[in-house]
């Protein structure tokens, strides 16, 4: 009996459709030695990146380190404003805010109004801060910066006078290293500024917080300025309250038909007569508590 041999084996073709059938490469040792060693062999490993690609993408993702300070005394928004641009001067950013201590700045600025805990406590509040470095140095160094790896430092552009005598400028040095961005200043708005408005309205406010019960000693007021501050703010409330008189006179005199002009012409004078004898009493009373307090320091000393 003979053996017949197998009909040839037929494939679809992969792009004839559904009974489409092309026949079929014909399989041979050295196809299916491909195959087999292609599907059983290992995949080559992933291939690492280059420590130079690998440096250049972390820097890329790493946030600008910002650098700010200042001495931020009774904290304002005209601060609030400065950090705002230097956290905003790159789309991602790191702002540290730097301030000196009471010691430093005593010594270099002068007295401040705040201490260091509450100025290191009030920029840890403004949401445009993202770390606080107390003690800062007043002029900043190379050492200063590697530490903290900061890449810019902001700052209003104007020459800050180097009081300790560095060099003319705190940022002569930042800004020569190419490291130094500008901020604007806002008008109208300061430290300074604050101060002088307190200073200018003293003894309004000295008379304001003596009427919500601050000692003169609280207030490093002498006697006298007490009693005279005491005064006057008697003065202020009777001046007050004549005015509301005078106003409730005006009224009554139009509904009562009166001739106006001549009614409020007599009310002021009578007005102005009566605050110029109390005022003159005032100061007379004022003169006799300063004549007992001198007499009173004299019998002391002769003691």
């Amino acid at each position: 009996m003979a053996i017949m041999p197998p009909p040839p084996r037929s494939h679809q073709s992969s792009t004839g459709g559904d009974g489409d059938l092309q026949p079929a490469e014909p399989d041979t040792l050295e196809a299916h030695t491909t195959w087999y060693e292609s599907s059983s062999s290992p995949a080559p490993p992933p291939k690492k990146p280059s420590s130079s690609s690998s440096s250049s993408s972390d820097s890329h993702d790493r946030p600008v380190r910002v650098f700010a300070d200042g001495i931020y005394d009774l904290f304002h928004f005209g601060h609030a404003r400065a950090l705002e641009q230097a956290k905003n001067m790159f789309p991602n950013a790191y702002l540290l805010v730097g301030c000196c201590s009471d010691e430093i700045t005593h010594r270099y600025k002068g007295k401040t109004v705040m201490t260091e805990a509450e100025r290191y406590e009030s920029l840890r509040h403004c949401k445009w801060v993202d770390e606080v470095i107390p003690d800062a140095p007043w002029v900043i160094t190379q050492e200063f910066i590697d530490k903290h790896k900061i890449d810019y430092v902001a700052h209003d552009s104007l020459p800050y006078a180097d009081a300790s005598g560095a060099g003319k400028d705190v940022y002569e040095f930042v800004k020569a290293i190419g490291k130094f961005k500008e901020t604007k200043r806002t008008d109208g708005i300061s430290t300074s500024d604050i101060i002088m408005r307190i200073v200018k309205d003293y003894n309004e406010y000295v008379m304001r917080n003596l009427a919500r019960g601050y000692t003169r000693k609280d207030l490093g007021v002498s006697y006298v300025k007490e009693k005279q501050l005491l005064v006057n703010m008697g003065i202020t409330k009777l001046r007050e309250k004549v005015k509301e008189h005078q106003e409730k006179l005006h009224t009554v005199a139009k509904t009562a038909g009166t001739h106006h002009s001549e009614w409020v012409e007599n009310a002021d004078r009578w007005v102005a007569g009566f605050l110029e004898k109390f005022e003159e009493g005032c100061h007379i009373m004022e003169t006799a508590i300063k004549d007992r307090i001198q007499e009173g320091l004299k019998r002391q000393s002769s003691k």
